[in-house]
């Protein structure tokens, strides 16, 4: 544990505390007063009525809609499941300026809808919502959806034979067992949509605001470091306090339940109810997940002059007006090689913190498992911003240095890599350990011939999740990305703050581009992917 807990200390607490206390103690002293001036600011009570309203009403949609996609994903067998999958998993690791930028496409200003119907739905917060749910999907397919398809349905049989109806031996048998995994995503959900940035900053406009992305106003555009201390506290609480929750559902959805191969759950749709939620669950993914994504892809393509490649090839082109110092296509180059970087960074630290959860318990190893997950919910702008102010004196001067911005990618993709290793490596059997042990074996080596063969296919599951959610990250790399090696999604998001046809069309040939990426490794994923070893996500 003790690299996983150093590299947090400096590289996540750190930088957070140092900003909390540069904002409460602007003069050398604390001044308590600004947190209840604060928190009674009319301005402040709406952004966070707003926060929590939004996404609660999100998460709840997202049920709604999700929730029939995990049986189908769960219990039916159809061709293209596995590809199907992958694609529904694209936007959950796209970053969220992205999403942001495919609904724009979809729903803003010179948007398809616009140029057809004259409907705009941008500036409002049923954008919002939407994307909300875009962006989730996954989460609850995903995370239910594994579950689902391991629970025996033999039980809810057993049930029926015995006189239930459908609906009761469902209700009874099944969704009792499925509560904790449903509970558990609905904290996920409501933790990504609580700590929204880039698709609030995007569809909402200055009209709505969230707390991260008042946060990054009173940063960035404000400098008033004292009101986003305040806010990074109200985030802190409330992460912990749903972090906490959400671990007590994922100890709950540990204990003993009857489970059967994925295999042995899925068949071909049987009867005309079966074949009508199948074509209501692609129809809905064909909607919500295809449409904004091909709508992406279709912007990146239509010029001035008609349908082609104008907007890819002016990517290749230094910026005239000096927002960027190298081409486009050297932003492509600069973000996987730090997304590459920033895995390798994720798979050592959270493989580590994955084996020492594995050999531990006690509420200290519990409370180290949840500081794991709040770089998820905690404002990576206050991240970003920490890093400037604390990572620039010797000896961790890195301001000049091309790390900071892996560093701060896997800060990120450290919780992915540690809830897709963790459940693998607590189901390899201790017993085969002793044996190599007594047989000479050393406690590498051991590791190196038993639990590596066994791990190998979720360890590679997680450096494929850690690197696409590594190239998308956002808040952090806004404020620490140089003019001269930019990210992608921070070249989209001041592609789209300024005027222009080029601008934009070039702002959808790069989420284009990061759209394909992911995509692509989502399906190698798929082709790795077996229920067994899909971790918890």
């Amino acid at each position: 544990m003790v690299l996983p807990v150093a590299f947090f200390a400096v590289f996540f607490a750190w930088p957070v505390v140092s900003i909390v206390e540069r904002g409460l103690r602007p003069d050398g002293h604390w001044e308590p007063g600004r947190l209840t001036e604060t928190l009674g600011s009319p301005e402040i009570l709406d952004v966070l009525w707003f926060t929590l309203w939004q996404a609660l009403a999100s998460t709840a949609l997202t049920l709604l809609v999700a929730l029939p996609g995990a049986y189908v994903f769960a219990r039916f067998d159809f061709p293209g499941k596995g590809l199907l999958r992958a694609v529904v998993t694209v936007p959950f690791v796209l970053p969220t300026v992205m999403v942001g930028t495919a609904f724009l496409a979809l729903v803003g200003r010179r948007g398809l809808l616009d140029e057809l119907w004259g409907v705009r739905l941008d500036t409002t917060v049923w954008a919002i919502l939407i994307a909300h749910v875009f962006f989730n999907y996954a989460v609850v397919v995903r995370t239910v959806g594994g579950l689902w398809s391991q629970l025996d349905p033999r039980q809810e049989e057993a049930a029926r034979v015995l006189g239930a109806s459908r609906w009761r031996a469902w209700r009874t048998v099944t969704l009792p067992a499925l509560g904790p995994s449903v509970g558990a995503a609905a904290l996920m959900v409501f933790l990504f949509t609580a700590s929204s940035f880039g698709i609030v900053q995007i569809l909402g406009g200055p009209a709505y605001s969230t707390l991260e992305t008042e946060i990054y106003r009173q940063t960035a555009d404000r400098l008033q470091l004292s009101t986003a201390a305040v806010l990074t506290l109200v985030q802190f609480a409330a992460v912990g306090a749903v972090l906490a929750v959400h671990a007590r559902m994922v100890r709950r959805r540990e204990t003993a339940l009857r489970l059967v191969p994925p295999e042995r759950t899925a068949a071909r749709p049987r009867g005309a109810g079966q074949w009508l939620l199948l074509a209501a669950v692609l129809l809905s993914i064909g909607l919500l997940i295809l449409a904004p994504l091909a709508v992406l892809v279709e912007r990146s393509l239509a010029t001035p002059t008609g349908y082609g490649l104008d907007y890819y090839r002016a990517l290749q082109s230094v910026d005239e007006n000096g927002t960027f110092l190298v081409p486009m296509t050297d932003t492509i180059v600069n973000s996987l090689q730090y997304a590459l970087a920033a895995t390798a960074i994720a798979v050592v630290i959270g493989g580590l913190a994955a084996a020492a959860l594995t050999r531990r318990a006690g509420r200290l190893v519990r409370g180290f498992d949840a500081l794991l997950m709040l770089p998820l919910g905690v404002s990576a702008v206050t991240v970003g911003f920490g890093f400037l102010i604390t990572l620039d004196e010797p000896p961790l001067d890195l301001r000049a240095s091309w790390i900071l911005v892996p560093l701060a990618q896997a800060l990120v993709g450290v919780p992915f890599v540690v809830r897709t290793m963790l459940p693998v490596l607590r189901a390899v059997d201790e017993r085969l350990r002793e044996a190599a042990a007594v047989l000479g074996a050393s406690p590498w080596r051991a590791w190196r011939e038993v639990d590596l063969p066994l791990v190998r296919r979720a360890l590679l599951i997680a450096a494929g999740f850690a690197f696409a959610v590594s190239l998308g990250e956002f808040g952090a790399t806004v404020f620490i990305a140089r003019p001269d090696n930019p990210t992608l999604p921070v070249a989209v998001a001041r592609l789209l703050g300024r005027p222009g046809e080029l601008n934009y069309g070039q702002a959808m040939a790069l989420s284009t581009i990061l759209m394909v990426v992911c995509a692509v490794s989502l399906l190698l994923l798929e082709r790795l992917r077996t229920d067994r070893t899909s971790g918890e996500f």
